[in-house]
C-alpha cells in the first residue's frame, strides 16, 4: 500500500496508473469503522485500483470545537486499510488544498440550503469544495459515499452533473449495528449509556407515523432535536446526545407513514 501526501506526488501516481484500469475512490475523514469498510470493499470489488483519502476537512466544520474533538487514529486507520487491500492512501495537506485560503469555493443554492444547510451554514460549501478538488486531482472512475449522509450524497451527484465530471457517484446503504444505530466516527465520543440512547434514533424514525410524532418521541427519549423532515423519499433527522451531533435517515417505505 502506497501512502502519499503531496498533490504533485498524487498526480504522478495517477499518471502511472494504466488508463485501462478502473480507479475507485473512497473519501474519508478517518476514524474508520465498518461503514467505511463496506464502501472500500465495494470499491475493491468493482475496480482495479482503490484509493482512499484520510482528511479532516476544516472547511466543512461550522464549530471549531467540533473540529478539535473529531477523533483521529491514523496508524490504526492505515493498518485497517492495509489489511483490506487498499492500493493507495492519500493524506492531503490543508496547506495545499487551501493554498488560496479558501477564496474559491463551490456553493449549491437549493438542496444545500435545507436541513443540514440551515443548521450548519456553509457546511456543504466545504464538503463540495473539497470533494471537487479531490476528484480533479485523482480523476477516479467511481467515487463511493454512504447513504447515511443522504443530503450530501444528493449534492455530490448534483455537482458531478452540473460540472460534467467524468465520474460515477455510487451511494451505498447505511451500515448499522444489530440495534439499528447508523455507524459514525462520532460514537467514539459517547459513553455506553449515551450510546444506548443513540440506538433509539433509528427505532423512533421507523415506528413514528409522522415527523411531528417522531420529534415528540425523540424529545421525550432525551434527545436534543434539530430537525425531522420527510424529503427526497426519505425521513431525515439530526439530533444531539450529550453535545454529540448525530444524523440518520430511512426510506419512507420503511415508515408507518409513507406519504412525503
Amino acid at each position: 500500500m502506497d501512502i502519499i501526501e503531496g498533490v504533485e506526488e498524487v498526480k504522478l501516481m495517477r499518471q502511472a496508473v494504466v488508463e485501462a484500469d478502473r480507479v475507485g475512490f473512497v473519501p474519508t475523514m478517518g476514524c474508520l469503522h465498518a461503514g467505511h469498510e463496506a464502501l472500500i470493499k465495494r470499491s475493491i470489488d468493482q475496480n482495479d485500483v482503490t484509493i482512499v483519502t484520510i482528511y479532516v476537512n476544516p472547511a466543512q466544520f461550522d464549530d471549531p470545537g467540533d473540529l478539535r474533538l473529531y477523533p483521529g487514529i491514523l496508524q490504526d486507520d492505515l493498518a485497517l486499510l492495509r489489511g483490506l487491500g487498499v492500493d493507495i492512501v492519500w493524506l492531503p495537506q490543508s496547506s495545499e488544498l487551501y493554498a488560496d485560503d479558501y477564496a474559491y469555493r463551490v456553493t449549491e443554492t437549493h438542496v444545500g440550503k435545507q436541513l443540514e444547510g440551515l443548521c450548519r451554514p456553509e457546511h456543504f460549501d466545504g464538503v463540495l469544495s473539497v470533494v471537487l478538488k479531490l476528484l480533479l486531482v485523482l480523476r477516479p472512475h467511481r467515487v463511493y459515499f454512504g447513504e447515511k449522509d443522504y443530503q450530501q450524497l444528493l449534492l455530490v451527484k448534483g455537482m458531478v452533473r452540473a460540472f460534467f465530471l467524468d465520474v460515477e457517484v455510487i451511494g451505498c446503504p447505511t451500515v448499522r449495528t444489530a440495534e439499528g444505530l447508523a455507524l459514525s466516527s462520532r460514537h467514539a465520543r459517547l459513553s455506553a449509556e449515551q450510546l444506548f440512547l443513540a440506538r433509539r434514533l433509528h427505532e423512533i424514525l421507523v415506528r413514528s407515523a409522522s415527523c411531528d410524532e417522531a420529534r415528540g418521541d425523540l424529545l421525550t427519549a432525551g434527545f436534543e432535536v434539530e430537525y425531522v423532515s420527510d424529503q427526497w423519499g426519505r425521513r431525515l433527522a439530526a439530533v444531539s446526545v450529550a453535545g454529540v451531533r448525530l444524523i440518520d435517515n430511512i426510506k419512507l417505505t420503511s415508515c408507518i407513514n409513507e406519504t412525503v
